[in-house]
């Protein structure tokens, strides 16, 4: 077998493969892969590789490695500086790494963040999860899930190249870059005003140090919110229930706008005012921090067009590259592609409260819905008021398992939200406009969401409230990135102050009391469960990080708005931190299903102590234990039973909790 051998690995050197793994975004699996995933196609296809193919991808210093066999390669991406046996290769040239001798990648000075090396064969490193590239944050793909270092050997692919080798022209690096985007899913005037829509595309923003394969952080002024908070979801406007983002997608975390990455989060609480048409996503991958950004709204039309360019350009690299095309106008509102009866009639929010369901009461099985791009990509179909309603939730996943069931050549991924479905396709072989009238179609024939009976699971976890990590976890971001933050020392502290309780021992103890239904599956990677009391009364209310924690414990438990979340991998985050439980992950060598929960997963908590804890997680990890199930089901008919017994408990509850909110609030506000 052919190999390479690492002498020095470089800053965060992988392999990557160009696809990565789409299918599993709606378990919370990133796709990974190439983050400038036009550089690697380009050098990939030069050397003659398969698109398939695995390479190398480093960030601001490449590795220094031998071959012990002549290969092909091709360096990119912002790759300027390589050599071989200290003769310099220029970028986009294919030319021919002899056995024995060195190459040096060398530093990437800029402009441009991450550099590309493609082998002829390409690198055979296992699959996991159908795909070769590395997610770090994981610890799966590519070589053991790690980046590489010095003294690493890497099996070369066998030569089975069917292209003939070609030079290519590489896009060109800045430190100064537009983005072409597409307004929406969400904008004015539900979230932001028309001003504040105006001044996000207007501003020129500047990368954030924090930036990685996770997200880019964007640093400029504060959105124009057109409201004051986001109800049960979170006491911040950015808040919104639980919903799936696209890769490319702007979410605005707290103030600050987070371009989602190939190693982003798919579920999140975060409002989506624009998503990076699919022709510039490859510049995400080398936004270096510091760098100024323009975002360039335009039409469906451009971004479709845009993309067909790039595909004929990679068919045939002989072409000249296509030219970017000129920024147009755009909708200052996103536009419906698809609205039922009664979806005007039944805004997000009205000045910051929840609206009841204008179905209510009726028989109506269909809540009101709309049907929006989020990007040329992905349909976004949000259903009801933005506030929580069991039975909108069970209609999402009538109307996501339908489309399973018939689902159409070209729908790639199926993620639901709590009031929302995303989709997304293959634009080669799908139209938005076309899956949007299947969706319609689809919705027309569900059954009543109020008369289904699930099946679910009841899954109990133990829980060590007050773990030592999750206050580490506190302690780094108060400080490293805001120690005056309302939340901070402690996050139990404050939802204990913004729910209007005695002690912090009564957050534990509404916790270890409820039983937490499984709305969302995802939410913070790895099968991390988004989940809320069945019963109205354990829904402690509170918000999220602003901004965002950078480090979070795995398996750490929080709280986000009226929903709690396992942390499923270690990693960044904004729920507030009350403990830790067990993997709800296992990656297993023998095909088992890695993710252990399951969307209507009734979960309860059983509090142990941090030594129990620590010896249950190690026995779950290595498969000598798993989680304590038994077989149950949910309906709306169960939530019913419980609002009919206790309809004043419930009232007189959730009044003094939302005074405890009004009241937080008003102290940031002097």
């Amino acid at each position: 077998m052919s190999t390479i051998r690492l002498i020095e690995g470089g800053t965060q050197t992988t392999v990557q493969d160009l696809a990565g793994r789409p299918g599993l975004w709606d378990v919370g699996v990133p796709p990974s892969g190439a983050a400038d995933e036009l550089s690697f196609a380009l050098v990939n296809a030069a050397v003659g590789n398969p698109e398939s193919a695995a390479g190398l991808e480093c960030v601001l210093t490449g590795p220094v490695l031998t071959c012990d066999e002549d290969r092909l390669i091709c360096i990119g991406g912002a790759a300027n500086n390589a050599t071989i046996d200290n003769l310099p290769v220029r970028p986009g040239m294919v030319v021919r790494l002899p056995a024995g001798a060195v190459l040096d990648v060398g530093p990437l000075a800029g402009p441009g963040m991450r550099g590309y090396v493609a082998f002829e064969g390409g690198l055979d490193v296992p699959r996991v999860l159908g795909s070769r590239s590395t997610f770090v944050l994981g610890g799966f793909g590519g070589h053991d899930g790690k980046p590489l270092a010095a003294g690493d050997w890497l099996p070369l692919g066998r030569r089975e190249n069917l292209l003939s080798p070609l030079s290519v022209d590489l896009p060109a690096m800045s430190d100064c870059w537009q983005l072409r985007v597409i307004p929406g899913p969400h904008g004015a005037p539900e979230h932001l005003t028309a001003e504040g829509v105006e001044a996000f595309f207007a501003n020129s923003w500047i990368v954030d140090h924090r930036s990685d394969r996770t997200g880019i952080r964007l640093v400029g002024p504060v959105p124009g919110w057109a409201r004051t908070d986001g109800g049960e979801a979170g006491l911040h406007p950015s808040n919104v229930h639980d919903s799936a983002y696209p890769v490319g997608g702007i979410m605005l975390s707290g103030d600050t706008p987070v371009i989602v990455g190939k190693d982003g989060p798919s579920l999140g609480g975060f409002v989506v005012p624009a998503v990076v048409i699919e022709a510039d996503r490859w510049m995400l991958g080398q936004l270096r921090p510091g760098d100024s950004v323009q975002l360039a709204p335009v039409t469906l039309e451009v971004a479709e067009d845009a993309i067909r360019g790039r595909r004929r350009w990679l068919a045939d690299l002989r072409q000249e590259p296509p030219t970017v095309a000129p920024e147009v106008s755009r909708p200052d509102r996103p536009k419906a592609l698809h609205q039922s009866a009664g979806a005007e009639a039944a805004p997000p929010y009205t000045a910051g409260r929840q609206t009841a369901p204008p179905y209510a009461g009726k028989r109506q099985t269909t809540p009101p819905y709309t049907i929006r791009c989020a990007g040329e990509r992905h349909l976004l179909v949000e259903a009801g008021p933005a506030e929580l309603d069991l039975t909108v939730r069970v209609w999402i996943h009538l109307l996501a398992q339908a489309l399973r069931d018939d689902r159409p050549d070209g729908v790639v991924e199926i993620v639901e939200g709590v009031r929302s479905l995303l989709v997304a396709v293959d634009s080669t072989r799908l139209g938005l406009i076309a899956l949007a009238e299947r969706l319609a179609f689809l919705a027309a024939g569900l059954a009543d969401p109020s008369e289904v009976v699930l099946p679910a699971r009841e899954v109990t976890l133990p829980i060590a409230f007050d773990h030592p990590e999750a206050h580490e976890a506190m302690r780094r971001y108060a400080t490293s990135v805001r120690p005056d933050a309302p939340w901070c020392p402690d996050n139990v502290e404050f939802i204990r102050r913004v729910n209007d309780l005695h002690d912090r021992d009564e957050v534990f103890e509404i916790m270890q009391a409820a039983t937490y239904l499984v709305v969302g599956l995802g939410d913070v990677y790895l099968g991390a469960p988004v989940a809320v009391p069945i019963d109205p009364r354990h829904r402690l209310v509170t918000t999220k990080y602003n901004p965002a924690r950078t480090w979070t414990p795995q398996n750490a438990v929080g709280i986000g708005g009226i929903y709690l979340c396992v942390y499923g991998m270690e990693g960044p985050g904004g729920y507030q931190l009350v403990g830790r439980t067990v993997p709800v992950w296992r990656l297993s060598r023998n095909d088992e299903q890695p993710w252990l929960l399951r969307q209507f997963d009734l979960i309860r908590f059983t509090p142990v102590s941090t030594e129990q804890l620590a010896h249950e997680r190690a026995e779950i990890a290595a498969g000598r234990a798993d989680l304590q199930v038994t077989p149950a089901t949910f309906s709306i008919a169960d939530v019913r039973r419980i609002e009919q017994e206790a309809p004043v408990d419930i009232a007189t509850i959730r009044a003094k909790r939302r005074a405890a909110f009004e009241a937080e609030r008003a102290r940031w506000g002097a």
